[in-house]
């Protein structure tokens, strides 16, 4: 069929089919490689919440300046996902596509999301590590280790529905992008893609559980080794408070709210596709 207004995107019911033959390819990747991708990925995901810490630091910034400048450059992380390949829990919440679709079993479904899960923490958690002893925290005369001191410590005292709600709303959008990224056709498509809505969620304040598997052990690193005058208010309890909301957060807003949903209208009630 001709391309509709010069596009060369796949359309939404082509974007359905994709994600659900590769969310089936994901399902059954052996063990030893999904969590190395899983471990890949928690470092990326790292890597972007590390450039936004950065650019909060700076408090000369007014808040919507720094909060989207800051989502912009986290856009890093999942763009890395994207293009670069690996393996990331919140993303994979659309294999739940697959799944209703009966192409894969709930073991298979359930096993990636525990493999890619402590992989993305391994990933997360061993670049923080790296991240703290290279001194990095120490920039801006300290105020980068400040900066992370306060986000996790306002992580810990989120109620838990607060966590949860905020956690829909994150891969509601985290999803999307990975949906819109599947459209595109080059690495310029996806990064256009995956921009928008990723630096939304973040400038929103909304909660990633891996992007917190990185903040929190940066946070509690900076709390037992290094020096700072700010109490301490991050505790491996108050990480866990966060986390478990924020996981089950992600999973209803993107396996639920994007993936079933689309599940529904592109495949098991199909819509005829306006290039068909």
């Amino acid at each position: 069929m001709p391309e509709i207004f010069g596009s060369d995107a796949f359309s939404p019911k082509e974007i359905a089919r994709k994600i659900e033959s590769v969310g089936v390819v994901k399902a059954r990747l052996p063990f030893v490689p999904m969590l190395v991708l899983g471990i890949l990925a928690g470092s990326f995901i790292g890597i972007g919440a590390l450039y936004y810490v950065l650019v909060k630091s700076d408090a000369s910034m007014s808040f919507a300046t720094g909060a989207v400048l800051g989502g912009v450059v986290f856009s890093l992380g999942l763009l890395l996902v994207v293009v670069a390949g690996a393996e990331l829990f919140t993303g994979n919440n659309l294999l739940v596509m697959a799944w209703a679709d009966r192409q894969i079993s709930t073991g298979e479904l359930l096993r990636n999301w525990g493999v890619v899960l402590v992989g993305n923490f391994i990933g997360a958690a061993g670049l923080a590590l790296l991240v703290f002893l290279s001194g990095h925290t120490s920039l801006n005369d300290g105020a980068v280790a400040e900066k992370y001191l306060a986000i996790a410590s306002a992580k810990c005292a989120l109620p838990f529905w607060a966590a949860f709600t905020r956690g829909v709303l994150c891969n509601v959008l985290v999803c999307l992008g990975v949906w819109m990224a599947t459209a595109g056709r080059t690495v310029i498509d996806k990064a256009v893609a995956i921009v928008f809505p990723v630096s939304a969620f973040v400038a929103a304040g909304f909660e990633h559980s891996v992007a917190n598997m990185y903040l929190f052990p940066v946070a509690m690193l900076i709390q037992t080794f290094g020096h700072t005058s700010a109490p301490t208010a991050v505790t491996w309890l108050g990480f866990a408070s966060n986390l478990v909301p924020v996981i089950l957060g992600n999973v209803v807003g993107g396996g639920v709210l994007v993936g079933l949903v689309y599940h529904f209208v592109y495949q098991r009630a199909p819509l005829p596709d306006i290039r068909d």
